[in-house]
């Protein structure tokens, strides 16, 4: 894909979205590929969703990023959903073709996975059995990309059991589904332990979980990045374990959003993360 030269409009939308370092990123690569261009902000209230897809390609944008609250909800107004969007019942892209119609993707997942390489470039999704906190849209983007890169275990941990259940259910081996109150016992002998709850998030209480039975060896994440470190990834780095936040999650899934919309495959460079490091 070569370079569009002429000016394109991107953006992310959801409710709030004030928060995003989105914009950061995106306008950052603008700059470095001097690409004309911007990347907005898009507060869309949830009843007035419908009409702001509509009005995307009018208004000239190459597309967008899509963000809680509407990741399910903008599915059934896009013409054409992604196999891995569809398998993860989310829409995190949204791509405007030249005669309008929308394109969904879910990036999330795969951008997830890659932060766990960048990480530990020898790390693999077969190493061992895998522990997911959480069983939300977040937990199932992560889910779908392991599986779909050769997870061999997955543990579900969630508080409600019946939602970790139905994912198992659904999705069959390698998922299993693990009570909260196992959730101690549940983390022992895996490779890779994730948190994809909120739990950590600034405003939010920190994450409740022992990690005694918690491999040294094992890859700690959290897809949390506001914090830069969330009280988990610090309990795990004080003993000893390898531990990365949703940095990289963020940056991983913008890189195939914007070569989608501005025909290059940028980069995540060290003038980048800095840029990013500055708004926290």
């Amino acid at each position: 894909m070569s370079a569009n030269r002429e000016f394109g409009l991107a953006g992310i939308v959801g409710w709030p979205v004030a928060h995003s370092r989105s914009p950061v990123v995106h306008n950052y690569w603008l700059a470095e590929h001097d690409l004309p261009g911007s990347y907005v902000l898009l507060p869309v209230l949830p009843e007035r969703l419908p009409a702001a897809l509509k009005g995307l390609a009018a208004l000239g944008f190459r597309g967008c990023n899509v963000t809680t609250p509407h990741k399910q909800a903008v599915m059934p107004l896009i013409e054409h959903i992604d196999p891995m969007a569809a398998r993860i019942g989310a829409v995190n892209t949204i791509v405007v073709g030249k005669d309008g119609s929308l394109r969904g993707l879910n990036n999330d997942g795969n951008g997830f996975v890659q932060s766990l390489r960048d990480e530990k470039p020898d790390w693999r999704p077969d190493d061992g059995p895998i522990a997911i906190l959480g069983a939300g849209g977040a937990a199932r983007a992560v889910i779908v990309a392991l599986a779909a890169q050769g997870a061999r275990e997955i543990r579900v941990i969630n508080r409600t059991h019946a939602k970790a259940e139905r994912l198992a259910a659904e999705f069959g081996p390698p998922l299993a589904a693990f009570r909260w109150d196992e959730r101690a016992e549940a983390i022992r002998g895996v490779a890779t332990l994730v948190n994809a709850t909120n739990q950590g998030m600034t405003g939010t209480p920190p994450l409740d979980i022992a990690l005694d039975a918690l491999p040294r060896e094992a890859l700690v994440g959290d897809l949390i990045y506001v914090p830069r470190e969330t009280p988990f990834l610090a309990a795990a780095r004080l003993r000893g374990n390898r531990t990365l936040n949703g940095l990289g999650m963020l940056l991983n899934q913008a890189r195939p959003a914007f070569e989608a919309w501005f025909g290059v495959m940028p980069s995540i460079t060290p003038g980048l993360k800095r840029a990013i490091e500055a708004t926290f």
